[in-house]
């Protein structure tokens, strides 16, 4: 049995940087995730985009956020368990919890947060005949590491931000890179829309619009995909390494659905007057899982919310003790390098 002072269950950036409110209050977290690492779908679906609207940081790789994210929690040693899933939920009858895993462990903590995203995704794929096949074998629904591709001929359909951006950026490591869509428009940023038209006349880049991919040709690996143009009917053969269909992802709260919490759109409903509570005391959900009236599915709206859940926790946890709140610019925060950084002479009035 693991115990702590808060289970979070998802480890993407709002339930790590709860590690780090929860520290400043002398908290212990653990994490659980059904993802391998740390990092949500920052470490699993897009590592490499850049990210503009974190306070700070002009612009940040998504897999650098979460690195970063990583360091600040480190003097707090929070607990985790990755690759397994949490299925299901017990409350004990002091009011505290039971989280049990797909795999069998165990955790009892006081206060449960919930801040797993948008759920658990599956990719949305393409009806082709032999899919299944050529999964793993030349066929793929993201890109985790884009070294895979280096000096291979890739061929990306879909007109999305990811679509264009992972074009953009495997321009300069495959040998190749293809890119059909159903339409001549697409549904990205602009600029990255004229950046794929700028690599399109430079040759780095194939175009094939409007068009769709209606079939898949190899023996164990795929070899080449048969593309349609929509408004003429020709077909053209593409000869590839690698086939990725990036037509997005249906998010699934999966077993958390079934834990009695209130649900409305694939989310789970929450209490934003105060703490970001659910309707089952003790269990709070923050960042993209959650919803509310004005709901902004952002990272920095997820910081936020993990930073007045832990008060809330800390409240729950200690009802007989009064918690003053100090900035860290004053307290500054023990741990790092083993030593505690101090923070400049300066009179900051503390909140109670």
């Amino acid at each position: 049995m693991i115990k702590t002072d808060i289970l979070i269950i998802g480890a993407g950036p709002t339930g790590l940087f709860a590690v780090f409110e929860a520290g400043l209050l002398k908290l212990k977290c653990h994490l659980i995730d059904a993802l391998p690492q740390a990092g949500g779908q920052c470490s699993e679906i897009y590592p490499k985009k850049p990210i503009y609207d974190i306070p700070g940081f002009p612009e940040v790789l998504a897999g650098d956020l979460v690195d970063n994210l990583m360091e600040q929690i480190k003097p707090f040693q929070p607990g985790f368990t990755l690759g397994e899933r949490a299925d299901s939920i017990e409350k004990l009858e002091d009011g505290s919890f039971i989280v049990t895993t797909n795999k069998g462990t165990k955790h009892h903590a006081p206060i449960v947060a919930i801040a797993g995203g948008l759920g658990s995704f599956e990719p949305r794929k393409p009806q082709l005949e032999n899919l299944a096949k050529f999964e793993d074998n030349g066929i793929a629904y993201m890109i985790r590491d884009p070294e895979v591709y280096r000096n291979k001929k890739v061929l990306i359909a879909g007109g999305g931000d990811s679509a264009l951006d992972w074009s953009i950026f495997l321009a300069d490591v495959a040998s190749e890179v293809t890119l059909v869509h159903r339409r001549n428009e697409f549904r990205g940023a602009l600029d990255s829309v004229e950046k794929v038209q700028e690599l399109k006349n430079l040759g780095k880049i194939n175009l094939i619009t409007p068009a769709e991919v209606v079939a898949l040709k190899g023996d164990d690996n795929l070899h080449s995909v048969t593309v349609q143009k929509t408004d003429s009917k020709a077909h053209i053969e593409v000869v590839v390494d690698n086939f990725i269909p990036l037509f997005g992802l249906s998010p699934k709260l999966g077993p958390i659905a079934d834990w009695g919490l209130e649900i409305e759109k694939n989310a789970i409903k929450v209490d934003n007057t105060l703490d970001y509570q659910t309707n089952v005391p003790g269990i709070y959900a923050i960042g993209d899982v959650n919803t509310y009236p004005g709901k902004l599915k952002l990272i920095l709206c997820g910081f936020h919310e993990a930073t007045l859940m832990c008060q809330s926790a800390y409240q729950r946890i200690y009802p007989d003790k009064k918690y003053v709140m100090k900035y860290t610019t004053v307290g500054g925060v023990t741990g790092f390098d083993g030593t505690k950084k101090e923070a400049p002479k300066a009179v900051v009035k503390a909140i109670e």
